[in-house]
């Protein structure tokens, strides 16, 4: 318990000011609940790229006090990533799309890694920021469902065949993601929600959680995404294989399935059925998606090393005759935009996403292993958790310049960073050296 003491003490010291960290604060809660679109005129100053600049620019001013980031392998593919783009541009196919249009949405989301991992440098700030980002989650949940209870808002709709239309909620009318977007936000919650207050085992914390679960349940069922399914899915086996009570956990799971599969309307089974089989109405919708990845694949292959350009692949799979709908892929998107090389690059940062958690638990079970209920490791699950279900989902839900795997990659960092410092070593030589 000496080590672990120690580690406390060393991580506490802040390495960014106070006020660049509300800066930050403020950036996120513009960003997820957009402001503008709440606030007449607001949007006219262009308020997130201008705290993108304010807090690159204070970063920047204080550069030396952060430099440890620039060990880390995540931090030097993602420049490498940002370079290739550069370079690349004069050589895609619309570098006025990319310029005028896709770099902007790119920006504000590529930031998320870089600010996440420089400004969120202890674990008070840690807490602070996930309660944050987890209260504007469940805002942006909430709102259109309540919107839905009391008005009957919807948001979107989609196609059943012969002429005929279900309704589908997406975010709410100030929001900008669709049912399948809203979706994610919905599975994203859960990991963190199941770990940061059902997993606290205090009664009030519990309360709150069984709370939203049922409220988030119906919404996602709303949603009728089938990725959203499948992702949770994932989820849920994560829960479950971390679990030291899978057997009443299981009966859980199998009474809550069947209870709300009965509840269920024949348009809902069908969609979920449609991912099984070729029976129902809507599994053209399913065979069309894949059909839809099939033309991107082709598309991506017209420039295969270094693609169309970023945030082109809707313009791109028009220009071809495949459409103008994208298929919801995170690899194809990147493939038709930045080639196989930009792939291989993205691969890169995923890959080190993935050794840094791996390392964050090895150092926990050497430096906390008497102490699985803390905040650190609970956190820890929840983000194997995310990461996973990141992977999964993808396939169905694109982002190049969508800020979900940047900010992950960004918690992943300072969490390394706040509880054992950064660098390469193993946890063997940080408890040697404590």
């Amino acid at each position: 318990m000496k080590v672990l003491s120690q580690t406390y003490i060393k991580r506490e010291e802040h390495t960014t000011g106070g006020f660049l960290f509300w800066i930050y604060i403020y950036f996120a809660i513009d960003f997820f609940l957009h402001l503008s679109a709440r606030m007449p005129g607001y949007g006219v100053i262009r308020p997130t790229l201008l705290l993108v600049v304010i807090i690159s620019v204070f970063q920047l001013l204080q550069w030396e006090k952060s430099g440890e980031i620039t060990k880390e392998k995540a931090f030097r593919v993602m420049l490498w990533l940002l370079f290739y783009i550069v370079i690349t541009l004069p050589l895609v196919t619309w570098p006025g799309s990319v310029l005028m249009q896709n770099i902007p949405a790119f920006v504000k989301a590529v930031v998320f890694f870089f600010f996440t991992a420089l400004i969120v440098d202890t674990e008070k700030r840690l807490k602070l920021f996930l309660f944050v980002f987890i209260l504007c989650q469940l805002i942006r949940v909430l709102e259109p469902l309540y919107l839905h209870i009391t008005e009957g808002y919807w948001g979107d709709k989609t196609y059943l065949g012969h002429g005929e239309f279900a309704q589908r909620l997406s975010g709410a009318p100030s929001d900008v993601v669709n049912p399948n977007g809203l979706g994610f936000v919905i599975v994203t919650l859960i990991p963190y929600l199941y770990y940061l207050l059902w997993k606290v085992r205090a009664l009030a914390y519990r309360l709150i959680f069984l709370g939203l679960m049922p409220a988030l349940i119906y919404a996602l069922v709303l949603t009728m995404s089938r990725g959203a399914f499948i992702a949770m899915l994932v989820v849920i086996w994560m829960l479950f294989k971390e679990s030291s009570h899978k057997f009443g956990m299981l009966l859980i799971l199998i009474a809550s399935m069947m209870a709300v599969w009965v509840n269920l309307s024949d348009v809902h089974k069908e969609r979920y059925l449609s991912l099984v089989s070729s029976d129902t109405r809507q599994s053209a919708s399913a065979e069309g998606r894949i059909q839809g990845m099939k033309d991107e694949f082709i598309v991506a292959l017209e420039r295969p090393l270094i693609g169309h350009g970023l945030g082109t692949s809707r313009e791109a799979k028009a220009n071809a005759d495949a459409g103008w709908l994208i298929s919801h892929n995170l690899y194809l998107e990147i493939l038709i935009e930045i080639g196989l090389v930009g792939l291989l690059i993205f691969f890169s940062f995923i890959k080190s996403i993935y050794r840094k958690f791996r390392q964050n638990r090895e150092q926990m079970e050497s430096l906390f292993a008497a102490d699985t209920d803390t905040f650190i490791w609970r956190l820890n699950s929840a983000l194997t958790a995310v990461f996973w279900m990141y992977i999964v989902y993808s396939i169905n839900y694109f982002g190049l310049s969508a800020y979900y795997w940047y900010l992950f990659a960004g918690l992943t960092i300072a969490f390394s960073r706040i509880y054992f410092g950064s660098g390469e070593k193993t946890a063997a030589e940080r408890v040697s050296h404590g």
